[in-house]
């Protein structure tokens, strides 16, 4: 045998290229875009801003400065919103190349944009009514301010803590840990002169929604991802990482495209409808003349309200008596705060529908109402509607016919018209505060979605499993009313792929997670609770 052949070696394929999509440069014309979209919307916003308040007497430097710096804080949460949890929308299409990352990014703020521009803002105003009644009433109070300092700051500061640790956390249930640590404090220390408890039937529904929403995105990203690999099996090329910067399939990347599009729009339609609420929380409190009430119904309107406010009050107690307002804004307050049904309720209800009708009515245009008067029809209004839906959903309104339903859910609707309107400046600027945030600080959360949960790169397979499940989820959640967050499935739907495919997990990491997870709760409760009792100190 010749001695100078070299010996056969086993032919071993090399390890495909490491993506470096996530790592792609912004380009330049980036910059000068975003000023320019931030510089145009401030312009804007400025100009509708003091359009509003040119009909109201000016307010004083004090007042000023309160309301920046609360829209301020309010847009800041917004902004960390933004980069904190839409970037969880854009990790699958980066690490599996179907768009370079600073178009994904781009196309996600852009997707968040219309998201909320196109909101109802029935969310808004749902997320308000987690709040103490009576810190509600009287948002303009110094405990009213504390409140709403005391959440946001607090939310600020744990969705802060955990992107600049890298761990996808909930925003969504930061904020309501938020709500509830007010709540709780709120109730601690005004317990004896009748404060608002906690609403425990919305703790169970916001536990519940922690514990599940991340079981069932593992499990259906899980089966999902083995059935795309029993149906494509001749498409190996599915199932391994991406060589490089490779693309996926055209179909795989079309879906990966449509299913980031879907999560970063429905993200902007519901995340960003807390921030309108919070932000016309504060309007109301300091400038109640200018945002307690819809301007923009007509005479029209006013007139048909007071018709249907006595044809309702008549509807849901035929025999109503004149009981004085402040009676029964006493007996209906009680209500909400402890949700016992006593005999004074509906015939309180029912006095005060008829006034209301009245006392609107009697000024002919709403932009005629005093001052002093809107923030007290504003109230007993909240209030009535805020009744209203509670006995209903118990079932504690009277026996009616059809028609008297059809009335009393018209009038309903009705009342909401002069409540829940969120003027487009205030869309706008939350829409710019989260498009902005999304483009700003996604990379941090999107190393861990793609890197550090399991042990290998994610496969295009995967990646589309794991947003078809987020996408699917989130919509189905929103449809039935369940408060499911974004982050928990789709985190756990990349965990539940990578199983699946036996790549392995990063148990540490997961770990973390799902510390940072059970503790968002009980932290932010803490933090916002600590916060406002120390802000009433000053106040």
């Amino acid at each position: 045998m010749n001695s100078s052949i070299p010996p056969v070696q086993d032919q071993v394929p090399s390890a495909p290229a490491k993506s470096t999509n996530v790592h792609v440069a912004t380009p330049k014309f980036f910059m000068p875009v975003f000023l320019t979209v931030i510089i145009s919307t401030l312009v804007y916003i400025g100009f509708q801003l003091s359009t509003d308040l040119a009909h109201v007497p000016a307010l004083s430097l004090y007042s000023v400065i309160l309301l920046a710096t609360a829209l301020l804080i309010a847009l800041g949460f917004e902004f960390v919103n933004g980069f904190h949890d839409t970037a969880n929308a854009v990790a699958t299409v980066i690490y599996t190349n179907a768009l370079s990352a600073p178009v994904a990014v781009m196309w996600a703020g852009f997707c968040n944009f219309l998201g909320v521009m196109v909101a109802s803002g029935a969310v808004a105003y749902g997320i308000i009514a987690l709040l103490p009644v009576e810190l509600i009433m009287n948002v303009g109070s110094g405990a009213g301010f504390a409140m709403v300092f005391a959440m946001l700051i607090a939310a600020i500061l744990w969705n802060l803590g955990t992107w600049f640790l890298g761990i996808p956390a909930s925003s969504s249930h930061t904020l309501i840990g938020s709500i509830l640590g007010v709540g709780i404090m709120n109730y601690i220390l005004h317990s004896g002169a009748g404060a608002s408890g906690v609403d425990m039937e919305q703790v169970m529904k916001v536990g519940k929604a922690l514990l599940f929403s991340p079981l069932i995105g593992f499990a259906f990203a899980a089966v999902l991802f083995l059935l795309v690999k029993k149906i494509f099996r001749k498409q190996l090329e599915l199932f391994h990482p991406p060589e490089g910067n490779k693309p996926p399939p055209p179909l795989i990347r079309a879906i990966l495209i449509f299913t980031c599009t879907g999560v970063s729009f429905a993200h902007g339609s519901n995340d960003g409808q807390k921030g309108m609420g919070l932000i016309m929380l504060i309007l109301i409190g300091c400038v109640p003349l200018a945002y307690s009430l819809n301007k923009n119904l007509d005479n029209a309107h006013i007139q048909s309200f007071e018709q249907l406010s006595q044809q309702t009050a008549t509807a849901i107690y035929p025999q109503h008596e004149n009981i004085a307002d402040a009676q029964a804004r006493a007996v209906i307050t009680k209500y909400i705060q402890t949700k016992e049904v006593t005999p004074e309720v509906v015939p309180a209800l029912a006095s005060l529908t008829d006034h209301l009708g009245d006392r609107v009515a009697k000024y002919g245009d709403i932009h005629n109402i005093p001052e002093a008067e809107v923030s007290a029809i504003r109230n007993d209004m909240y209030l009535s509607t805020t009744a209203f839906k509670r006995l209903d959903k118990a079932e504690q309104l009277p026996e009616m016919s059809k028609d008297q339903s059809k009335l009393v859910k018209e009038y309903r609707k009705n009342l909401d018209s002069f409540l829940q309107y969120i003027p487009t400046w205030v869309k706008v600027a939350v829409a710019l505060a989260l498009g902005l945030g999304t483009m700003v600080g996604w990379k941090r959360i999107v190393v861990t979605v793609g890197e550090r949960i399991g042990k290998n790169h994610m496969t295009y397979g995967q990646g589309m499993s794991a947003e078809l499940v987020a996408m699917t989820t989130i919509a189905a959640a929103d449809g039935l009313g369940m408060p499911v967050s974004t982050t928990h499935v789709l985190n756990s739907a990349v965990a539940g792929t990578m199983v699946a495919n036996k790549s392995g997990l990063n148990l540490q990491m997961v770990r973390t997670i799902l510390s940072a997870w059970i503790f968002t709760l009980p932290a932010t409760i803490c933090l916002s609770g600590g916060l406002y009792w120390l802000f009433l100190q000053f106040v």
